[in-house]
Parts: structure tokens; sequence; C-alpha cells
């Protein structure tokens, strides 16, 4: 894996644009800022630094479904975080980079090699 490049699936692209209008919304960056920041993001792609790896949203949920069942009980994981970590498994991901501290757990807990 080349370390400069990272791979997304659609649902990292969704939320961080979505995030950005949120916060855009909430006056928390300054206006314009959230078409700026995507536009950015978008040129990261372009470029080559982000790869989008598209992945069938069925499959997901199923993966999904299975790592609520073994991991939410007992680590009170939300259901975006846990769709995140089992798409990152369904495009074949082996490392994994949040900052979120349950989600980490979730993420080790699934195989992954944490980043941070």
């Amino acid at each position: 894996m080349n370390s400069e490049v990272i791979h997304i699936s659609s649902l990292n692209r969704f939320e961080l644009i979505n995030a950005l209008r949120f916060a855009e919304c909430l006056k928390f960056i300054a206006p314009g800022n959230a078409v700026l920041f995507s536009s950015q993001f978008e040129t990261d792609i372009v470029e080559g630094r982000l790869i989008e790896k598209v992945c069938n949203l069925a499959d997901v949920i199923a993966d999904a479904t299975r790592l609520s069942a073994a991991h939410t009980l007992s680590g009170g994981h939300r259901g975006f975080d846990i769709l995140h970590v089992a798409a990152a498994r369904i495009i074949g991901a082996t490392h994994f980079l949040t900052f979120d501290t349950n989600q980490k757990r979730l993420a080790k807990a699934a195989g992954f090699k944490l980043l941070i």
C-alpha cells in the first residue's frame, strides 16, 4: 500500500461533505467554506491522493449488522461508525484511520491496523 494514498468509501465522501455543510450551517466555518473545502477534497480525489472505492450498500449493511450483533452491546457503538468499519472491510482495507476512540476500538476488534 502506498502510504501517501488513502482509500475511502462512498460513505466517507458523503459524511465529509455533509459535515462541512452542517458546520457552515452552524457557523462553525465561514460562509462559502463548505464549498471551498469540498472542492479541495474533490481535487485530492482527482489528483489521486484519495481513491474512492465504491461498495454495495447491501453488503455494507449486512456486515454492519454482524458487527453490531458482535460488538454494540458491549461497546456501545453508533450506527454510522459501524457502517464506516463495515465499508472499510467491504473495500478490502487493512488499515483504519479515525480520531474517535470508540470507533477505534471497533476497528481494532474488526481486525484493522490502526493508523492513529
